[in-house]
């Protein structure tokens, strides 16, 4: 028993540290970043001619306390991302480790990436088309700061998300979890639950944002199967006498343990 938890409770005093650290860097970044929560608000609010007013007395402040929150995250990933490869490296072996640090720097420049892209491009079109729906009308846009920033959170967060896919699906089919034929088969699942998640994430459950966000997850999963190809596994040749000899020190970590 004492042999199951020693290695547990060093797990665990290992993600608690590194949660720690984690928190401090947001904490940290948030601190510095919150004295800038005015210029994010108005590089937000771009599209938008009117200026933004706030209905409650703490309306603003949380409003500035969110997008700064928002940006600490942004600005802590490569800690994130270091923090969490230094949890999982004791279990990789050697060859796996020289990818782990690139795939990282991947995943954080494709989540980069999709808040660029959701930033630039989607958020504009929809805050035009809305405000100029309600314009048409006869309706003076007068919008809230806590509602348009919960807005555009919303929509950069998954946006960001949304840009890991391709790389997800790579590394399931490169892990031999899934083969790019099962992503392939199930493409119309895949299409019906963008659509799905997009209703549900989506402030407004209009059908210009629905599919704002379902077409680029639509890509996404086009080039993740893609990608699911062109990394795949493949089956090593069979052979009866086929034997595994292991060469010099085994690592003492779990790597070892999976050597063994």
């Amino acid at each position: 028993m004492a042999a199951v938890l020693a290695p547990l409770q060093a797990h665990i005093r290992s993600i608690k540290h590194r949660l720690l650290v984690i928190a401090g860097t947001v904490m940290a970044a948030f601190v510095v970043l919150f004295a800038y929560s005015a210029e994010m608000v108005a590089w937000l609010k771009r599209p938008l001619a009117d200026d933004l007013v706030f209905y409650g007395p703490t309306e603003a402040f949380f409003a500035s306390v969110k997008v700064a929150l928002f940006a600490s995250v942004v600005v802590s990933l490569p800690v994130i991302f270091y923090q969490f490869w230094k949890f999982v490296e004791p279990a990789l072996l050697q060859k796996e480790r020289r990818w782990a640090i690139p795939l990282f720097c991947l995943a954080a420049g494709l989540f980069m990436l999709g808040l660029v892209f959701c930033n630039l491009v989607i958020l504009p079109l929809v805050i035009a088309f809305f405000v100029d729906f309600g314009m048409e009308r006869s309706l003076t846009p007068q919008l809230a700061v806590g509602t348009y920033i919960d807005f555009n959170t919303k929509f950069l967060f998954v946006m960001g998300c949304a840009f890991e896919l391709p790389l997800a699906m790579s590394l399931l089919a490169r892990a031999g979890v899934v083969g790019w034929q099962v992503f392939a088969r199930y493409r119309r699942h895949a299409i019906l639950a963008s659509l799905i998640l997009s209703a549900i994430v989506t402030p407004d459950a209009t059908m210009f944002t629905m599919l704002l966000m379902a077409v680029p997850l639509m890509v996404l999963y086009e080039i993740g199967i893609w990608g699911a190809w062109w990394f795949r596994r493949y089956a090593p040749a069979a052979s009866a006498n086929q034997s595994f000899t292991i060469d010099g020190e085994l690592p003492i970590e779990t790597a070892g343990h999976r050597m063994r």
